[in-house]
This record gives C-alpha cells, structure tokens and sequence, in this order.
C-alpha cells in the first residue's frame, strides 16, 4: 500500500519549486544583461579616449607621426576601483609611442572594435581606431590602441545583479507567502468539511451540508450517497434483527416446547406428534426467515440501485407454472393468461418474490374450489395481475394486510410480510399495488409498473 502524502505539501512544493526555477533563470537573465551593460558603458568610455587620443596625432614637417597624448583621454578612465590603463599608438613605420607591448587586434577598421585579452597577467578590454591623416600630398595612417583592465566593470556586473537578485529574491518571497496564504484559503472548504464530519455523533448519516468550491462538490455528493446507502443498510439491519427476534422467538419456543415433549412421551405416537408439530413450527421460522431477509434486502437495495430490463411476461409465465403442484394439492385451479413479451425496468428476483407473494397469498386464503389467475399485458403500462375467486377482503382486511407482521384474522401460517414484501418491491421499481374486490367475490391485485 502506497504511503499517505499531503497535497497541501506537493502543492507548495510544486508552485514554490516553480517560483525558485524562475527565480533562478531570471537571476541568469539578470547576470547577463548586468554584464552586457557595464560593457557597453565602459565601452562608451574607452571610445571617448581613444577619439581623443586621436585627435591629438599631427604630422610634422618631416613626416613623422606625433602624438601629444592629453590628461583627460586617461583620466576619464580612471575609477575607484583602481583599474589600470594602457594605450599605444602605432604609425605606417611601426610602434610611434604607449606601451609597446600592448597587444593589437588582428584586424582593427575604420571603426572603433573592441577586444578582450591579457596583458601583464590580468584581464583587460581593448578599443582600437584605425585612421589617416593627410600631409597635403599624400595620407599617412595610424591606429590608437587604448585599453583599461577589467576590474571596474566586474565590480560594475555584480553592483547590478546584487541589485536585481536582491529584488528577485524579494519578490519571490512575497509570492511564495502569497502561494501559501492562497493554498490555505483553497484547502480551508476541506478543513471545515472534515470538521463538520468529526464533530457529528456516530450515529449521525444525514448528508453533510457544507459550503465547498464546485470542485469538491462532487466529492460532498459521494459522501453524501455512501453515508445515504449506510443509513440504509444500518436501519435494514435494525429493521432485521428486531425483526427477527420479535417473529422468531415463539416458533423456536414452541420447536424446543415439542421436542421436549417428544422427549417426555410415553408413546412412539405422541413422540411422533409433538416431533410433527416441530417440523411444522420449523417450517414456518424457515419461512419468517426467508421473508425477513428479503425485506432487509429491499430495505438495504434503495432506489439507486441500476435496473436491467426482464420480460415479464415470460417471469409471471415461470413462477406460475412452480405454483400450479401446490395449488392443485390446496384445491385452487390457477392459470395464467400473457399477451407476449413484455419489457419492464426492474430486478429479477425481485419480480419473482414479488409474483410468489401474491401467488401464495391466494393459495394460502382464496381457499378449496377458487379459480386464480396471473395475467400480463400493457395499458397503457406493463400491468401484472392476480385475480382470485375466493372469499375476498374487506376494505379492513386490506388495510391491516398492508401492514407489517399484521395476519388479521387469519388462522393460516405466517409473518404477515407478504403484501408488505410486495408494496415495497413494486415501489422500488417505480410501480403501484392496487387492491379491487373481483365480481361476485375474490380479490384482484393489480401491480402497475413504469414503462421501459
């Protein structure tokens, strides 16, 4: 089994993990464009100086390059970071005046370049002119060097992307109490949801009416229907066992009653009666069972269960036909009467409990001589029927029958669950049990069903 996470956590950790790796290209960003402007500014300078130093180269009248080198072309170099300054200038003949050893591009131009390279063990950043200078006759040409090491503009580099990390990081840190500050806003529905699920008593499974955003709405409605299906399996549970030790206990009593006399009796015929009484008593808590059982399955199932389609015509043609033994041995002629296939939404064994129930109903009271009949067809809905011509009920006797564990006046054996059984299952499925007197006497029971 995988190991529970927090998704407060991975959410923090994703959205803060995101603003760090932001955080970190836009720093790289920064670095770059720190570096490309201390260049450019210090590149700026050094043309000034070289355009000056230019400036200053004249010819003389022998024809030899000269060069008075103003103060202020080096000195606008000059910054507190004690960087150092080279420059040289370079005439047709060869090297004319500066540090000779000053490197020279490998291809300077008209226009001012720029370079970077080493001189005297330390970095510097070179700009270098090349241009001509007339004699009246003729043009003689030279190239200015001027160069500056690189310590200003490192210093300059970091200045700015200090700066910048400093207010990155700022921001990064207002976004990440913002990320948290809003993930905990977002997670407080869930918090309170939880809550109001603790605080209940453990016997409480109404659905939980909480405020949540609509995307923890669906799973406030799952819980809802599970804690819906638990109340309902909780309270057919109750219904059963109560059930079960109300109804159950007299025919156990009477069962270990004729055992004891069987035990006590002095004749094999006595023994043999109280054992009969047994058996019948056994059967009867059998069949309290069996009733009980199926009503805490209708009780559990609720409406949400899915239904599939069954031929009702072909169902009440099925148990009908399993009936016809017992009720030729109860003397009761029963028939059935179908007008083809006939489709409902429904469960299967649930119909057939349901057809048993009233089948057994007319074997068990219409009594001897009764004609009965299952009938099938559509108007306009899927209809069954089970008409009888027996002794029929009253308005009273109907009432009292629908009720649960009422037997009226009957004599017969029972629990008083069959036309329960019955309501309760045409219910679920969406049908209607009526009750009709049958001329001149009996009972109809019409169960009406929603079309497929």
């Amino acid at each position: 089994m995988s190991r529970p996470y927090s998704l407060r956590r991975r959410l923090l950790f994703g959205l803060i993990g995101a603003l760090l790796v932001l955080g970190g290209v836009a720093v790289l960003d920064s670095w770059r464009e720190a570096r490309d402007t201390a260049t450019a500014l210090s590149d700026r300078v050094l043309a000034g100086s070289v355009l000056a130093i230019a400036e200053r180269v004249v010819v003389t009248d022998e024809g030899i390059l000269e060069v008075d080198v103003p103060y202020v072309a080096l000195e606008m170099l000059t910054s507190a970071a004690q960087d150092r300054v080279f420059y040289r200038v370079d005439g047709p003949a060869g090297f004319v005046t500066g540090y000779q050893t000053l490197p020279l591009p490998t291809a300077p131009g008209t226009e001012i370049s720029y370079s970077d390279d080493v001189f005297r063990g330390e970095a510097i950043r070179l700009a270098t002119l090349t241009r001509a200078i007339s004699t009246g006759s003729s043009a003689i040409g030279f190239t200015v060097t001027v160069a500056e090491t690189t310590i200003a503009r490192t210093h300059l580099t970091q200045a700015l992307l200090v700066r910048s990390a400093a207010r990155l990081a700022a921001l990064i840190l207002v976004a990440a109490l913002v990320v948290s500050l809003a993930v905990s806003l977002s997670f407080a529905p869930l918090y309170r949801l939880r809550t109001a699920i603790d605080s209940r008593e453990a016997d409480d499974l109404s659905p939980v009416e909480a405020i949540v955003p609509r995307e923890v709405r669906s799973l406030v409605d799952t819980i809802n229907s599970f804690m819906l299906r638990l109340s309902a399996a909780l309270e057919a549970l109750r219904h059963f066992t109560g059930n079960a030790s109300h109804q159950l206990r007299t025919p156990l009593t009477v069962v270990r009653t004729q055992i004891a006399l069987a035990r006590r009796a002095a004749t094999l015929a006595e023994a043999r009666a109280a054992l009969q009484v047994a058996d019948r008593e056994a059967v009867h808590s059998e069949r309290i069972l069996g009733q009980l059982l199926m009503l805490a399955r209708i009780d559990a199932t609720g409406p949400g269960r899915p239904p599939v389609a069954v031929d009702l015509d072909r169902l009440a043609r099925e148990v009908t036909a399993s009936y016809v033994v017992r009720a030729h041995a109860a003397g009761i002629d029963l028939g059935y009467d179908g007008t083809g296939p006939l489709e409902i939404d429904g469960d299967e064994m649930l119909l057939a409990e349901l057809l048993g129930n009233l089948v057994e109903n007319v074997i068990n009271y219409a009594g001897p001589g009764a004609d009965a009949t299952v009938r099938t067809y559509r108007d306009p809905h899927p209809m069954l029927e089970v008409v009888d011509s027996g002794r029929g009920l009253d308005p009273y006797e109907i009432a009292e029958a629908r009720k649960r564990f009422a037997r009226g006046r009957s004599d017969k054996p029972g629990a008083g669950l069959g036309l329960p059984i019955v309501e309760e299952i045409a219910a679920l499925m969406g049908g209607t049990v009526a009750f009709a007197p049958t001329s001149p006497s009996g009972l109809t029971v019409r169960v009406a069903f929603p079309p497929h």
